[in-house]
């Protein structure tokens, strides 16, 4: 590729579905904060050349001792959380200098593993983006707010959106500048880029990856790394 990859990872989110006072980046997962799986991982991957967490400003002292604690020297600063996802991915690309590719990971999705992440990379040349997705496992229906059936969508033609998505720098930021200007706004990186004609490729995901959103969340991705260690236990000991 050639290019300096910057990850930006947007952690800003209040965790009201776990309880008062509770903040999703810091939430124990198998006794280590959440967020810290999320940026191990970056931190393993060789194309990364820099790491910018996004964190709301309340907790941006839980997240020096954080980053101080775990040892990630890729991380040189931090960028202050928005009132939406949106403004909070818009807050850490403005951090960064033009030019350059910028891979953007949702910090509560704690189990990618470094190898989507240099797929999703690898996946973006000749293309404006390139995204995390995996097929849906269910049927899927389109209804009104009424909540009566309009339509069953085909599901083979269809994509679960995750993260990482990479895009090149002057690309994805023209695309948040101009949303914002517009007041459009979504919970998608790619669709952004989308909207302004941006032609993005699909890199199959893994249903591992999941997003931690709720407490059911945390349980499984708690069940998902105690069988990642276990494989790699049998692994070294072969």
């Amino acid at each position: 590729m050639g290019l300096a990859v910057t990850a930006v990872v947007p952690s800003a989110g209040a965790g009201t579905r776990f309880g008062a006072g509770m903040s999703k980046p810091f939430l124990a997962l198998l006794g280590r904060p959440l967020l810290a799986w999320t940026l191990a991982a970056l931190e393993a991957s060789e194309e990364i050349t820099e790491i910018v967490p996004v964190l709301r400003k309340e907790d941006m002292e839980a997240g020096l001792k954080l980053i101080e604690g775990y040892s990630f020297p890729k991380i040189k600063r931090i960028a202050a959380g928005g009132h939406e996802r949106q403004n909070s991915v818009l807050n850490g690309l403005r951090l960064l200098s033009p030019g350059g590719i910028v891979l953007i990971h949702d910090g509560a999705r704690p189990l990618v593993d470094v190898s989507l992440i240099k797929d999703t990379l690898a996946a973006i040349e000749g293309y404006d983006g390139a995204i995390a997705a995996v097929p849906p496992k269910d049927t899927i229906k389109e209804a009104g707010e009424d909540s009566v059936v309009s339509k069953t969508l085909l599901r083979g033609s269809l994509w679960s959106v995750q993260t990482p998505q990479a895009f090149r720098y002057n690309t994805v930021m023209d695309a948040y500048e101009r949303a914002s200007a517009e007041g459009f706004s979504s919970t998608d990186d790619a669709s952004l880029v989308e909207r302004y004609g941006g032609r993005i490729k699909i890199v199959m995901g893994s249903y591992r990856n999941i997003k931690i959103t709720t407490p059911e969340d945390l349980a499984i991705a708690e069940m998902f790394l105690k069988g990642v260690m276990a494989e790699k236990a049998v692994t070294d000991f072969a």
